[in-house]
């Protein structure tokens, strides 16, 4: 009973940091708010006894990446940020509704399709192994996901060498 009532608190604070991620119009809240969601997700790990997921998730996602984005965010000159508003006309929003509800019944029929809440449901019972989730993130066979992670981290190298350029340029030229 302990476990639903954490779960449902983390899940409400994963929900309402979503949406208000989303439905910010300052962007270091919506980056604040995102931090909170990634660590409700570590939450959701931790309560289900995935203790490398979660301390993944808070190392990865809530320390590396937020940063990133922030340091991002800082890298934009103060300048290009203020006054930054944009109105939402009504077309535009008929569209990102059509569009969200395409997707929506992509989702959908990609999970029917598949079989995969049937297959969920047979795995229920099963508990996985910690062992085997740490060989499908980290080994370096088909179907694992190592080299994925060190492109990504190389990539992400590259972009942070790329916003240094970018700033002292701008200091040059000042």
């Amino acid at each position: 009973m302990a476990n639903l009532i954490i779960f449902g608190i983390l899940a409400a604070i994963i929900l309402i940091s979503a949406v208000f991620c989303v439905m910010t119009k300052r962007i270091m809240r919506a980056a604040t708010f995102l931090l909170f969601v990634l660590f409700g997700i570590a939450g959701i790990y931790f309560l289900l006894d995935y203790t490398f997921l979660g301390a993944a998730q808070l190392s990865i996602y809530a320390g590396g990446i937020t940063m990133i984005y922030i340091f991002a965010i800082q890298l934009v000159s103060k300048r290009t940020l203020q006054g930054l508003t944009e109105h939402v006309k009504g077309s535009q929003l008929v569209l990102g509704i059509l569009l969200s509800l395409a997707g929506l019944v992509t989702v959908v029929a990609v999970l029917l399709k598949n079989e995969f809440i049937n297959k969920a449901m047979e795995m229920a019972d099963s508990e996985v192994p910690m062992k085997t989730i740490g060989t499908a993130l980290m080994g370096s066979e088909k179907y694992q996901y190592v080299l994925p992670f060190e492109f990504i981290s190389i990539f992400l190298l590259a972009c942070i060498i790329g916003g240094l350029m970018v700033s002292h340029k701008k200091k040059e030229e000042q």
